[in-house]
């Protein structure tokens, strides 16, 4: 069962909701977050990327940012800009981009669900990366983006989610500047709660979509303050974590696409010849695959369709199956000699949001080599976390993505 909490929400006046609301905190860089945040006091993002507020070139994993972060979620809240709901609630958040529609109910995620494996993930993570995010919710005292979870849609639930958005206005609907809106409906009445806490106690399992950090450092700062507390009972709000949960058949993900540095001292021959001799390869001037084994590759301005050859990988095998290992495992590794895309400094990511066009930019630049792969499906990624197995780095690229500061959970709730 899939035990969720309400909790009181620390979140924006319904005036500033927009102007609050911001990107999350490891999708833009510190320079883009300046300037988003630019003339914009209220931009969350002086709480998630408070470096933009000290001294250029200051490490951003220093005590100074942490304390700064949390100095501007005092103010915002002693400004009057941050309310506290006055009742546990959970939140439905509603986010749509161009024709896709997605919406989620906000809640209290528990960590001993994630420490059970009820709660499943898909990626490893890095120490450093945990590292980071636990210390900011240790200092801020407050999980400030949320989780993106999904689990198998349930009709039950979804029915009850539409009822309930109909039941009154969204206290919050806007439109970002990246032009994807959001909405958000606050849900209080007990007997409302009650309702959907019940509905998703018969939902197995929970998995993790987007945020395996932020989940698995709600598992550090547990230990953290669990150590602290002699009386602790289990009951604590920093046993429970921000988490927002789609049911499966609405999310979305895009391809996450690979730029190469170099030829790894081929000449452009002979590297064709090598990639023909493990894919099908012809010219195109379509630059997106169009289904699953079918890759856009980019080389010297023109692009190319390459097609996995039978055979080339275990198509009984979930994770080799995937088109990031099949990429991996018959080109990237064999023929350009980077064995581990996870530290490889000739690699680098980009996620589909940017689009080919984001490609053709860096190769024009300062990559040689470019492909565009075809998005992971929700229910390979389940599949795979069912069965205890982990992706590659860097295969799912969910959107849209959640704002940060919509709300804003604090581990001093009452629960």
């Amino acid at each position: 069962m899939a035990e969720i909490r309400p909790f009181t929400g620390i979140r924006p006046r319904s005036d500033l909701a927009a102007k609050v609301a911001s990107p999350p905190y490891d999708v833009i860089s510190s320079d883009e977050a300046k300037a988003l945040a630019s003339g914009n006091r209220y931009s969350f993002l002086h709480v998630v990327k408070s470096e933009i507020d000290l001294d250029p070139g200051i490490d951003i994993h220093s005590d100074k940012v942490y304390q700064k972060g949390a100095e501007n979620f005092r103010r915002l809240i002693e400004e009057g800009i941050l309310l506290r709901d006055p009742a546990p609630c959970f939140y439905i958040y509603q986010i749509t981009m161009g024709q896709h529609s997605q919406r989620g109910v906000m809640v209290g995620a528990s960590v001993d669900e994630y420490e059970r494996g009820t709660i499943k993930k898909h990626e490893l993570t890095r120490r450093e990366k945990e590292d980071d995010r636990a210390r900011h919710v240790e200092i801020l005292r407050a999980n400030a983006g949320p989780v993106l979870f999904t689990y198998h849609s349930q009709v039950c639930i979804s029915e009850l989610v539409d009822e309930l958005c109909e039941k009154e206005k969204p206290v919050y609907n806007f439109t970002a500047a990246d032009q994807v809106s959001h909405l958000l409906w606050v849900i209080s009445a007990p007997d409302d709660v009650e309702r959907l806490r019940a509905a998703f106690s018969m939902v197995d399992s929970l998995y993790v979509a987007d945020g395996h950090h932020r989940t698995a450092s709600a598992y550090r700062v547990r230990e953290i303050f669990k150590s602290k507390n002699p009386g602790h009972t289990g009951e604590e709000a920093y046993n429970y974590f921000l988490a927002v949960l789609f049911p499966d058949n609405e999310l979305k993900i895009m391809g996450y696409h690979r730029l190469i540095r170099d030829l790894h001292a081929l000449d452009p021959d002979e590297f064709l010849k090598q990639v023909s001799g493990r894919f099908s390869l012809r010219a195109t001037d379509k630059p997106e695959p169009d289904g699953p084994r079918n890759f856009g590759m980019l080389l010297d301005g023109r692009w190319y369709r390459l097609e996995a050859r039978a055979g080339s990988f275990p198509a009984d095998d979930p994770v080799r199956s995937l088109d990031v290992s099949i990429l991996q495992e018959n080109l990237l590794a064999p023929v350009l000699g980077i064995t581990d895309p996870r530290t490889d400094e000739r690699i680098d990511f980009v996620g589909g949001i940017r689009g080919t066009g984001e490609l053709e930019r860096r190769c024009s630049q300062d990559m040689r080599l470019a492909f565009a792969l075809f998005p992971v499906s929700v229910a390979q990624l389940m599949a795979i976390a069912d069965s205890g197995l982990i992706m590659p780095p860097k295969s799912t690229w969910f959107e849209p993505k959640l704002r940060s500061g919509v709300v804003v959970r604090s581990l001093d709730d009452n629960l």
